[in-house]
């Protein structure tokens, strides 16, 4: 297989310990500036057509075929507050973006590339999976004045195997700050366990039940440089405040699962046709 762990002891400790781990200098300048420049001609090309809104706050509201499609494509999403009374855009479409996804990783060279490197896959080595799976990806604008908030969750609750097994990669294609919008997490949250979860059946998509309720002052920020990488445990709690600053703070978002020993759930909102390709197989 090839595959090396290349995480070291001390950072296993602390994942483990906190939840989350933070590479500095994951991606060079140069791999960071090939994915945004690779967005721009994306969006450069997306017609506007649809318009369909993102929004962690009223998901069954704005859910809706496009967004069930997207699992296997590259869709387009727009900030809540994007449009104005007369449902025009308020400004051009590559500041009203809230997101694209879900299959970048699948459906576009440069992301896959970025994807399918060795120290994506040593990362999964060093966390002990057999047989790890890219189930999305996201390229997050968090748009100057108007980026949508990402209220408190667990990444498990959306992308649920049994056992649990989902971990988020999170790559700071700008800085994040606390002023633009950069992630907050309470420390050894995930070792509380699975609080809900996020269902699709015929009627759409729900929550299992209502969300806990949270002390603002547990959380802390994880403030990062371009070109870091945020590893983050399947079950710890997470967030993110809406962006009223005037800096963007452009993001790619990864979600693992191991697909050896692990049973994707039937009722995830993702059900792919095609079987995804492992990362590597043990």
């Amino acid at each position: 297989m090839g595959i090396a762990g290349n995480l070291t002891a001390d950072q296993l400790a602390f994942f483990n310990a906190n939840g989350y781990l933070v590479l500095e200098s994951f991606s060079s300048a140069e791999e960071v500036k090939d994915m945004r420049d690779r967005m721009a001609e994306l969006l450069d090309g997306f017609d506007g057509s649809v318009s369909s809104i993102f929004s962690t706050k009223n998901q069954q509201q704005h859910t809706d075929d496009y967004f069930f499609e997207s699992a296997e494509k590259i869709s387009f999403f727009f900030e809540e507050k994007a449009f104005g009374e007369d449902g025009h855009l308020k400004q051009p479409k590559e500041l009203s973006i809230n997101k694209v996804g879900h299959a970048l990783h699948e459906q576009d060279p440069v992301f896959k590339k970025f994807t399918s490197t060795d120290k994506i896959a040593g990362m999964f080595f060093s966390l002990g999976y057999k047989r790890p799976v890219v189930m999305q990806s996201m390229y997050i604008f968090k748009q100057p004045g108007i980026g949508g908030e990402v209220v408190p969750h667990q990444d498990n609750s959306f992308l649920y195997t049994e056992p649990p097994s989902c971990t988020g990669l999170w790559l700071a294609l700008e800085d994040a700050t606390v002023t633009n919008g950069c992630l907050w997490a309470i420390p050894g949250s995930h070792k509380n366990g699975l609080k809900r979860r996020f269902i699709r059946d015929e009627n759409g998509v729900h929550f299992d039940r209502s969300s806990p309720a949270y002390d603002e002052k547990e959380f802390v920020p994880l403030e990062v440089k371009e070109g870091s990488l945020v590893v983050i445990h399947g079950d710890l709690i997470h967030q993110s405040f809406e962006n009223k600053s005037p800096n963007s703070r452009h993001a790619l978002s990864l979600h693992v699962v191991d697909t050896d020993g692990h049973i994707w759930a039937k009722d995830n909102w993702i059900q792919k046709k095609v079987e995804p390709e492992p990362l590597y197989s043990c």
